[in-house]
């Protein structure tokens, strides 16, 4: 198929892709930017809108017990391994709307195009809208993605959203799942019948801003281990108590803070990429005043690496600093419940075909490591060849001001047709 025609039949997608995109919108206007909260209204909504364009466009529709949405163009052999494109529908609360959302879009601008060119598929394409990738909500990461590989962490139905302090599996019940079958272990998803799982999603740093190009091809996705809710226990004061009767958990706070920072500066310095962030860090505001030396003080924590090899040598240098911290300050640190997410390997055959697809359309790209988690990792963590498409946006992800034009995403998404011609037509 020539790639002229595959970039024109996508083109002329432009009003499907701009009609979904402002739809999206509404579905989770909550200013400034959209709350399209996972196994909540705003998610409910993102899936009946996507729903409704998929049957439009003749795909067939069905759902699984983690109550993820399935919209499949058929192949010829319904016993081939098939092919799933797509990504989330949540978003952070009061984030963008392309974050996620770009790629359920992509997917199904894809689908018509392939219609739209008359080229028959040998094995079924799937597009999948999945729920509650923004782990923010749950603290969990990948649950949608997860809930259907049948690969969800212990204990994760009952955690609570932290907004309505409802748990997991009351959400998953109450837009349709089945929290009982994911308990029993129920995998919608066989990884050894998936050809493979590719995604686009927006650039989460302006790397292609400022490479002046429109799309990149993914290296890697890192794994990550977490402690959403952790504390440090020192002991509430007089302001005036002398330094070296001093307890202060937010001194110790502050002191593994910049542990922290020296750690990345250090990888930095020898050009091995990972990133830690300290979401929250705060003292309780309940007990802290001016004249209180602080006894408690609260974070969070995210270390990131594209190498399970650095991330588990990370993973004991916190240790590490935290061991030293408790000693030389006199403080406690208790980290609560740690979350882990594996390193996603992009598969080698994809990111080959997709540099050529990119030759072939005459899109300049970058390759570029994903500096944030997505659900290609946990596709990769099965065994399943994995593929993600980047588009350039100016404004990073998560806030109400994300920038991708539709011109750019029409070429992503072209991209992901080209691949799709070619592998599954």
């Amino acid at each position: 198929m020539d790639a002229s025609r595959i970039a024109d039949a996508v083109a002329a997608e432009r009003d499907r892709a701009t009609a979904l995109f402002d739809a999206l919108r509404r579905d989770g206007l909550d200013e400034p930017g959209v709350s399209r909260d996972p196994y909540g209204a705003g998610e409910q909504r993102a899936h009946a809108t996507v729903a409704a364009a998929a049957r439009s466009l003749g795909l067939e529709i069905s759902g699984d017990a983690a109550a993820n949405l399935y919209m499949t163009l058929p192949g010829r052999d319904r016993t081939a391994n098939s092919i799933i494109v797509g990504s989330h529908l949540d978003s952070v609360p009061h984030g963008g709307n392309f974050d996620g959302a770009a790629g359920v879009v992509a997917g199904l601008v894809a689908a018509a195009a392939l219609r739209r060119l008359g080229i028959p598929l040998a094995c079924d394409l799937t597009v999948m809208g999945i729920r509650a990738e923004e782990s923010i909500w749950f603290q969990v990461s990948y649950i949608g993605s997860r809930g259907a590989l049948g690969t969800l962490p212990d204990g994760a139905l009952e955690v609570r959203r932290i907004d309505t302090g409802r748990s997991l599996a009351e959400h998953i019940a109450e837009c349709g799942g089945n929290p009982d079958a994911l308990r029993a272990g129920a995998r919608h998803l066989d990884p050894a019948r998936l050809r493979a799982y590719l995604e686009l999603h927006i650039e989460q740093a302006p790397s292609l801003v400022e490479a002046g190009r429109p799309v990149a091809i993914c290296t890697g996705i890192p794994g990550n281990f977490r402690y959403p809710d952790a504390r440090i226990e020192g002991s509430n004061d007089h302001v005036g108590l002398p330094r070296r009767f001093r307890r202060d958990a937010a001194l110790a706070g502050a002191e593994f803070a910049m542990a922290l920072d020296k750690m990345w500066e250090e990888h930095d310095a020898k050009s091995i990429p990972m990133a830690c962030t300290i979401g929250r860090f705060h003292t309780d505001p309940a007990q802290h005043g001016m004249t209180i030396v602080p006894g408690t003080f609260h974070f969070s924590l995210d270390v990131r690496a594209y190498d399970e090899t650095v991330l588990a040598a990370l993973d004991a240098r916190v240790d590490a600093i935290i061991a030293g911290i408790e000693q030389h300050r006199g403080v406690r640190f208790h980290r609560g419940p740690k979350a882990r997410a594996a390193v996603g390997p992009v598969d080698s055959t994809i990111r080959q075909a997709l540099t050529e697809g990119a030759a072939a359309l005459g899109l300049p790209t970058l390759d570029l490591g994903s500096p944030a988690s997505h659900d290609a990792a946990a596709f990769a963590a099965v065994g399943v060849p994995m593929g993600m498409i980047f588009v350039r946006n100016a404004n990073g992800s998560h806030n109400p001001n994300e920038a991708m034009t539709i011109d750019d995403f029409l070429a992503g998404t072209a991209l992901l047709t080209w691949w799709l011609a070619q592998n599954a037509g």
